[in-house]
């Protein structure tokens, strides 16, 4: 009588053997991991150098770090404080993703299933090229051109809307101010968000969009039922990039903004803050302690961001279950 080992137990020796006689799988394999720690390695040190001069900093702060209205590190004593930045950082990034995400989802649904493909492959190249523009040409238009404009529309938000608060322009001069810098921020992440979300929206499965089609659903109730649940984590992966981009940007921010540290409610008056336009604007002429000043700010901008991606995978991570390809 003749003994056969089971094919299972054949194949499974067979892949040992060839994943143990290939260099190549061990060479990528060890690539892969050492690539994965190197990445690793650089962020702990990127957040140990932060932190220690940030140490340094707020041992000398005579203020308060966090409350503090007021920036003068060269001052006797010094003081500074992120308030006015955090506040400045974090309201322009809001208004630029509540502007430009529905308008990159509305882009992105255009060209993937509405626009005939003579039209849609030219559209896309012109999206494409959009967030090619180096960031100081957006910051010079949005001086010279976006600023001067918007003075109607803010006259026109405060005679209406002035009652909100937010939306009251208690002092005088042109739209050098948060808003303005949230409009500007929402058209240079406009193109990022809308590149990603076309391809997601790109990878939605056929199968569910014809059989959609099929129970005699109109191209809207596709979009709604079929797309748009397929491409959620999608669009907040792109709305995680363009937000990140919106928290970092510097010399656009650096040209439209007139900075003060006056924390105001006021979206219209002139003046405000971000992290990134303040470290750019006095990096060259801060002494020692400036400096280390600077850096603290850089290190609370570091911490938003990652509590930030953070969010955002944990958000992914709780729709991971649906996928269309899985289906």
């Amino acid at each position: 009588m003749v003994t056969t080992t089971p094919p299972a137990t054949e194949k499974n020796r067979s892949r040992r053997a060839t994943s143990a006689a290939r260099p190549g799988d061990r060479i990528f394999s060890g690539l892969s991991k050492g690539s994965g720690i190197t990445l690793l390695v650089i962020m702990a040190a990127i957040a140990v150098f932060l932190s220690y001069r940030t140490v340094l900093a707020v041992s000398k702060d005579e203020a308060n770090f966090f409350t503090t209205f007021e920036w003068n590190p060269a001052g006797s004593p010094p003081v500074f404080g992120i308030a006015v930045l955090a506040f400045g950082t974090i309201v322009s990034s809001v208004i630029a993703m509540v502007i430009a995400v529905p308008v990159a989802i509305g882009i992105a649904l255009f060209i993937s299933h509405y626009a005939p493909r003579k039209l849609a492959k030219p559209l896309a190249y012109v999206v494409d090229l959009l967030a090619a523009v180096p960031s100081i040409i957006y910051g010079l238009w949005g001086a010279i051109f976006l600023v001067p404009y918007l003075d109607g529309l803010n006259q026109w938000l405060d005679q209406y809307l002035g009652w909100t608060y937010i939306f009251d322009k208690s002092a005088d001069g042109v739209a050098r101010n948060l808003f303005t810098v949230g409009i500007l921020l929402a058209i240079m992440i406009l193109p990022i968000i809308t590149n990603v979300t076309r391809e997601v929206f790109l990878q939605a499965p056929k199968m569910h969009e014809e059989a959609a089609l099929a129970l005699g659903a109109t191209r809207w109730e596709v979009i709604r039922m079929a797309v748009l649940p397929f491409g959620r984590s999608g669009i907040i992966s792109a709305s995680m990039l363009g937000l990140g981009r919106a928290l970092g940007e510097t010399m656009a921010v650096a040209v439209v903004l007139s900075p003060s540290f006056v924390l105001s409610g006021h979206l219209l008056d002139p003046g405000g803050g971000t992290f990134a336009q303040n470290i750019a604007a006095k990096f060259n002429e801060a002494n020692e302690f400036g400096r280390d000043a600077l850096i603290a700010s850089g290190l609370v901008l570091f911490v938003i961001t990652l509590l930030v991606n953070g969010a955002a995978r944990w958000i992914i991570a709780r729709r991971k279950e649906y996928s269309g390809a899985n289906a």
